[in-house]
């Protein structure tokens, strides 16, 4: 069970249905809506899919029965709205959501995952410029959070052995590398100063 979860069930639990749902659309609204804007091919008709679903979450949690994990409850949820959206495309378009909390958090979740969005494709450009060997590093541990001892067995596979710590060492180095060009180009004109990441964690900054 997630960390989303436990405080949804919890405050379900406490007989806090609203602030529940809050909680599960703040916890799953990005992922569900970058879901979204993959299977629906227009933009608006993604936020439009997303907006039902935010309703649908805050009227049908109360009754979530646990079934499946409230992770996968919320996906199935964004699935028949992109269905629906799909099946009847006109009507959907046409019809208006009450203003209620969750359209307005619903909104509000759109507009900072789309202003994450925009700076993420411009990181992704710069990772571009990168070798292919040395995306591979940056996307198995940060985006797919391989342990380090994982991300040097797959860079292994085709030459010579390498270790944790010299990934480490190098993956340091991509970062240092990609922070400054993305300093100038814009994207990071405010950032402070951020100590080396030497906790050893998993938890690596985003470069």
């Amino acid at each position: 069970m997630d960390a989303v979860e436990t405080r949804v069930r919890a405050l379900l639990a406490a007989g806090q249905p609203d602030a529940a749902a809050t909680a599960a659309i703040e916890g799953y609204g990005p992922a569900v809506f970058g879901y979204l804007r993959k299977i629906v091919d227009d933009e608006d008709d993604a936020r439009d899919a997303y907006a039902q679903w935010a309703e649908d979450l805050w009227k049908g949690l109360p009754g979530f029965r646990g079934d499946a994990s409230l992770r996968a409850w919320a996906y199935r949820l964004a699935w028949h709205a992109a269905c629906r959206l799909h099946r009847d495309p006109f009507r959907a378009r046409g019809a208006r959501l009450p203003t209620s909390a969750a359209s307005r958090l619903a909104a509000s979740v759109v507009q900072s995952t789309v202003a994450t969005g925009s700076r993420r494709a411009g990181l992704d450009r710069l990772r571009a410029q990168l070798a292919p060997e040395d995306r591979t590093l940056l996307t198995l541990r940060l985006d797919r959070e391989l342990e380090w001892e994982e991300v040097a067995e797959v860079l292994s596979a085709d030459g010579e052995p390498v270790t944790a710590l010299a990934l480490r060492k190098r993956f340091e180095r991509l970062k240092e590398r990609l922070r400054e060009l993305a300093r100038e180009e814009g994207l990071l004109d405010h950032e402070p100063d951020r100590p080396d990441d030497d906790r050893g964690d998993g938890k690596d900054d985003d470069p």
